[in-house]
């Protein structure tokens, strides 16, 4: 089951990754990514360990960006795979039939690369501009959103497709209306003075927009 809310793990102002994703945890958020970037491997294993040592300990699950070797020897829920990383198929080898992948997509003919490779979900974007991605692809934006949904319609593909890319609260009702699965938060609860309060708000908006458009 893919998650409709997903935290993608960010720095805070003061701490580590780990920091803000127990912060996300404490909240009630049920599906971490830990995104470390411009560290090695063997730098990112202590941090993908303890992230999957708290999910488990929180009922949560975990996706571990980039890196598919981390994502099996952790036993983590899965792998995302940025445009430029490990092809699908590639990752699948490593860890098998019982972990998940996830895979960016940022234009139409992505999407169907993604579903053609067998990704069980995609995220889109980005929305808009945003700073924790480096080498950023254009801004799909919500009139994007929009175009892309209606040819995912026409297509009838049915994996599921995550918003992504500077997403805040007040964005998610416009961005759930084009028929998009779910949304993925960075810095939309990284750094909040209270972070279950961001979340049990960005959760309303979702459940609301759920509602209105099932």
């Amino acid at each position: 089951m893919i998650a409709s809310l997903q935290y993608i793990s960010q720095a805070p102002k003061t701490g580590t990754h780990i920091d803000a994703i127990e912060q996300v945890l404490q909240a009630g958020g049920k599906w971490i990514q830990l995104r470390i970037k411009n560290q090695t491997e063997a730098e990112i294993l202590p941090f993908a360990k303890a992230a999957q040592a708290l999910c488990e300990n929180y009922g949560a699950k975990l996706i571990i960006n980039d890196y598919p070797h981390l994502a099996k020897a952790v036993n983590s829920y899965g792998v995302h795979l940025g445009l430029q990383d490990m092809p699908v198929p590639e990752a699948r080898k490593i860890i098998g039939k019982h972990q998940i992948i996830g895979g960016t997509a940022n234009t139409f003919e992505h999407i169907r690369q993604r579903v053609a490779e067998g990704a069980d979900y995609i995220g889109l974007g980005p929305f808009r501009f945003t700073r924790t991605k480096e080498n950023l692809s254009p801004i799909v934006g919500l009139e994007g959103y929009q175009k892309l949904m209606d040819k995912v319609r026409k297509a009838g593909i049915s994996t599921p497709i995550i918003a992504i890319g500077g997403i805040e609260a007040a964005d998610i009702p416009a961005i759930l209306e084009t028929g998009i699965y779910g949304i993925a938060i960075s810095a939309a609860l990284t750094n909040q003075v209270q972070t279950s309060t961001a979340l049990a708000e960005i959760i309303s908006k979702i459940h609301h927009a759920s509602a209105l458009n099932p």
